[in-house]
């Protein structure tokens, strides 16, 4: 086995996957102490589920391999706006590929993980693995990582169960050379029999055997499946042990980790580390999670029965042992851990003081998941006299998208606003019933409740509550006071966007992020770009809408965060413009670049945006059925946000099921929507009103005597009045196609051509193509009809053009596996010059390993082995 482990150091990833008790820790313990490379072990638990503390872990696990490595790493991560997991793993990668030597990273219990973000994380390290770090991964269950494509490309080391057995052989040495027990061969072949080579059994059988005087009999008296043997052993291993030793394993056993002091503070005693390194030495299920024998863990399955022995013989003193582990990790600055411990110990009181003196650098961090966590854990009457808490609630409720209860709990909070509302300067005069603990969030919380008021109203529909409690904030607050300030402004933004008043929207949410800008919350800002671009590509300005993206983007490199928070999300909106160019390559790559930096960098209520534009690229490319599955995708995805959902995910849906002719299921949309032409119009549902447009025509080009096509056209006019009244290009543009298209239905081409000379003028100045082109034949022969009567001649040829080379096109999707990266590509142009490797990694800034892993990642989706194929390959691919 460790001859195997060795040999897959030459790969990406060692997963070693078997059920508990199988010697994974082991082994993997044995192979790192021997195979002459440095190791960081990260034991993980429950807990790492929280993207932020298994970063902090992941990189204070680097950080033993050398003292100075990670720190900028752990800057970023403490910093008042975190920048994304990726950006930071980026840091440490760039970090780690400056190291002179090799070393080994260890994530050990990876089963408990059930968190996506991780996989992405891990994911992520594993494409841009520099070759100084090797990658091991113990666990009861395969991760969900794309272990098939690791495994063909030969990154992926396996050992499975199978191979973690003992055979008679090995467990003979272990039980005789190792426990030193002089055992027959006929009673371990017995042993061996009864536990079926499964390690944690024979080590537990070894250990109370020890001193045993009827050793047969012993053996005869266990049988059963695993868990029955731990039981009956551990029972055994503990009756054995003097009383100290088996009072500080049960004490002890309410410990995820231990510590020397911290199992001090947890036992009273002074000895924990002797302790530790005692129990390690005699084999006693104890792991070190160090190279210094700092920090250890008990065995799973050992842990388990202990705490199952305490909860039976020392039920009084299990909250007690609790509670001084919170105080011992509070003490030292871990409020997760204190917390987790003043949970479990049911204190609850003391939770709530904790969770709410982190409130603040958790509203910082956006660690809205944990925070919620932590507060449903809390009995409800406890929170209902804290108004600090109560808002916090309110606040992690709404930005985790549970928007029913926000409104019980913003009235908790209120409630002791009133009697304290002359007591600001006296906090000491506070009502007896009513708890603080952090004065200075009690004082800001009229201001606090009156911005999660607005977002509230604005994510409900309820515009009118939304501004009132908006303008209100702009009264409780100086002008100084920026972040409140464009918080308010912003959602007075949002809301004249909801109205359809574009401009005003765009002017005072533009006023609004400035404000934001000032307070330093820059990823926020970035997160505004995508609704001043929304708004201006509404309007019909895609232009102005690229400089917009581009500005946020700017902003995030002088901040040297060019993986702020945001940035995806502006990667997928310059996708959907490029497509709009119908450059479809450019577009794919981008949205690639957005994947790289990870979904969760943007905003959860974007993540759904995403498979819309992906599904666009693939409704562009003919691939109709998967442009429907991506759309699914994305109806899973959408979460309610605080922008107006004005393209809904069923109506583009819609759209496809027209393109392929299921118009039973595009007219069951329109009825289940409750659509119809007689409709009184407004902003929020104008695109699904031009969809229910197209929906109606769709029938016509079959049955030419559908009298109905008078009162479409007479709907459409309404629209297009509509769109026109409010400055909504980009509708009046769509709208006055489809009046073209219904024309040209009608065979009255002349007719046709007046709409059609009148969007095209509009759409012209800007670039728009793909609107044109997604129409197909019947918009070819209206161009070549406007072209013979001169109308916009260049601008039509070149829609020509577009409509017939889409049509012959083989998407670059189709002969890749897998696209390449927006770095890749940049890569990729540089193999084609005669720069040298170096040059090349000067060029662009990155370590040379980090080059070498980009060229490796090229040669393998080409499916190349060489730098002169990959380029021919990429030439016939078109990909420069």
């Amino acid at each position: 086995m460790i001859e195997r482990l060795n040999e897959g150091l030459n790969r990406k990833l060692t997963l070693v996957s078997a059920s508990a008790g199988s010697g994974k820790t082991t082994l993997v313990s044995e192979w790192v102490a021997a195979c002459g490379r440095s190791a960081a072990w990260l034991s993980l638990d429950e807990g790492d589920n929280d993207s932020t503390r298994f970063l902090t872990h992941l990189v204070a696990a680097v950080q033993r391999i050398a003292e100075n490595i990670g720190e900028s790493a752990v800057g970023a991560l403490n910093s008042p706006q975190p920048p994304s997991t990726e950006s930071i793993l980026t840091i440490l990668l760039n970090e780690i590929s400056a190291l002179p030597y090799p070393f080994v990273l260890v994530l050990d219990d990876y089963h408990v993980i059930d968190d996506k973000r991780i996989d992405d994380v891990l994911i992520f390290l594993l494409e841009h693995l520099p070759a100084q770090l090797h990658l091991v991964i113990a666990t009861r269950e395969d991760p969900q990582l794309p272990l098939g494509r690791l495994r063909a490309r030969g990154h992926l080391s396996e050992q499975r169960a199978a191979a973690l057995r003992f055979t008679p052989g090995e467990a003979g040495t272990f039980l005789n050379q190792v426990m030193g027990l002089g055992l027959t061969a006929d009673e371990i072949s017995a042993l061996e029999a009864r536990t079926e080579g499964w390690i944690a059994g024979l080590q537990l059988a070894a250990l109370s055997m020890q001193g045993h005087e009827d050793i047969p009999g012993f053996i005869r008296a266990f049988a059963g499946d695993n868990r029955y043997i731990v039981d009956y052993l551990i029972e055994e291993v503990l009756q054995r042990q003097p009383d100290p030793v088996r009072s500080f394993l049960l004490q002890t056993s309410i410990l995820d980790r231990l510590h020397g002091p911290l199992c001090d503070a947890v036992t009273g005693q002074a000895d924990g580390s002797v302790r530790l390194e005692a129990l390690e030495r005699g084999n006693f299920f104890v792991v070190p999670l160090d190279d210094k024998r700092s920090w250890y863990r008990y065995h799973h399955l050992f842990a388990e029965v202990l705490s199952v022995h305490l909860r039976a013989e020392q039920p009084d003193q299990v909250a007690t042992l609790h509670r001084r582990a919170s105080r011992w990790y509070e003490q030292q600055g871990s409020a997760a851990d204190a917390i987790r411990h003043a949970l479990a110990a049911e204190d609850f009181a003391r939770a709530a003081d904790l969770v709410e003196l982190a409130w603040p650098a958790i509203r910082r961090s956006g660690q809205e998941t944990a925070l919620l966590g932590w507060l449903k854990a809390l009995p409800e009457g406890l929170i209902q006299c804290r108004p600090v808490l109560s808002a916090g609630y309110a606040w992690s409720l709404l930005a985790g998208g549970e928007l029913k209860a926000v409104e019980e709990r913003l009235r908790d909070a209120e409630r002791w606003l009133e009697p304290a509302a002359d007591m600001r300067e006296q906090p000491e005069a506070l009502s007896a019933e009513m708890v603080v603990v952090d004065e200075e969030e009690f004082r800001r919380l009229p201001v606090s409740i009156a911005v999660y008021r607005a977002a509230h109203a604005l994510a409900l529909g309820d515009l009118q509550a939304a501004m009132k409690y908006a303008r209100r904030v702009l009264e409780l607050v100086p002008e100084d006071d920026h972040l409140p300030r464009g918080a308010a402004v912003g959602l007075l933004g949002l809301a004249s966007w909801t109205n359809g008043d574009l401009e005003a929207a765009y002017r005072i949410f533009a006023d609004g992020m400035a404000n934001v800008q000032l307070a330093g919350n820059i990823s926020d800002v970035i997160g505004g770009t995508i609704a001043l671009a929304d708004i201006r590509l509404a309007q019909g300005r895609l232009r102005q809408a690229l400089r917009t993206y581009k500005r946020g983007l700017q902003l995030a490199q002088e901040h040297n965060e060019p993986v702020q928070r945001g940035t995806a999300d502006i990667y997928v909106g310059m996708s959907e413009l490029l497509l709009q160019h119908n450059d479809l390559h450019a577009a794919t790559q981008h949205l690639m670049r957005s994947k790289e930096q990870g979904e969760y960098t943007g905003a959860p209520q974007n993540r759904y945006r995403w498979h819309v534009a992906m599904a666009r690229i693939r409704e562009a490319q003919g691939d109709l059925e998967g442009a429907l599955d991506l759309l699914d995708e994305a109806a899973d995805l959408y979460v309610g946000g605080f922008f107006p959902n004005v393209r809904p995910v069923a109506a583009l849906k819609t759209r496809v099921w027209i393109a392929q002719g299921r118009l039973s299921e595009a007219f069951d949309w329109a009825r289940e929507e409750g659509l119809s032409i007689e409709d009184d119009l407004s902003y929020l549902r104008e695109f699904e009103h031009i969809t229910l447009a197209r929906v109606l025509l769709a029938p016509y080009q079959n049955n030419r005597t559908n009298r109905s096509i008078v009162e479409i056209m007479e709907f459409l006019e309404r629209l297009l009045q509509a769109a026109e009244e409010g400055e909504r290009t980009g509708s009046v543009i769509e709208i006055l196609i489809v009046q073209a298209l219904a024309y040209h239905m009608q065979g009255d081409i002349p007719a046709a051509l007046v709409p059609l000379e009148r969007v095209l003028t509009l759409a012209e100045p800007e670039g728009y193509v793909r609107i044109f082109v997604d129409e197909g034949r019947p918009m070819a022969t209206l161009l070549e009809a406007a072209a013979k009567q001169g109308i916009v001649l260049n601008y039509v040829r070149a829609l020509l053009t577009g409509l017939g080379t889409d049509e012959g096109r083989t998407p670059v999707s189709q002969v890749m596996s897998e696209p390449l990266s927006a770095r890749e590509h940049d890569v990729l142009r540089l193999l084609r010059t005669d720069l040298s490797g170096p040059d090349i990694a000067r060029e662009l800034m990155v370590s040379l390993n980090t080059l070498r892993t980009h060229t490796k990642n090229i040669y393998d989706k080409l499916e190349v082995n060489n730098r002169r194929a990959a380029v021919r390959r990429a030439e016939e691919l078109d990909l420069f």
